[in-house]
């Protein structure tokens, strides 16, 4: 075994080489997240209530893309009963749109983000 200057020097390359390695991973890391980010943009899932009678599109960022109500829905007089179906499907979308968003950030990070304790996508902007 190399004791003294040597060892020390293959010691130093080792980390050298293991921080380039690190800052690679980290890089690539970087890159799959912000292009996972751009495909949220583009996924979408539908929220419903009412047994349909109210649906609520939102994308993978969590905007919502459309609100539909079906005419039938249209002719109660309940304003109220009306906003908490709007409220509901709403709520049901941005659910559906965290789940896929996560589970396509955790699958495209290489599952490195679903590892992190208390991981959600709420958290990433």
């Amino acid at each position: 075994m190399k004791n003294g200057p040597e060892k020390l020097y293959l010691v130093e390359e080792f980390q050298m080489n293991d921080f380039g390695n690190m800052q690679k991973m980290i890089s690539d890391f970087q890159k799959n997240l912000e292009k996972a980010m751009k495909e949220l943009e583009g996924m979408s899932v539908v929220g419903e209530s009412g047994g349909g009678m109210v649906k609520v599109t939102a994308n993978g960022k969590r905007d919502i893309l459309r609100v539909e109500l079906e005419p039938e829905i249209m002719k109660t007089q309940d304003k109220e009963l009306l906003e908490d179906l709007i409220a509901a499907a709403t709520n049901n979308a941005l659910a559906k749109a965290e789940k896929m968003a996560t589970d396509h950030l955790g699958s495209s990070a290489g599952g490195l983000l679903t590892m992190l304790p208390g991981f959600k996508f709420g958290g990433i902007s």
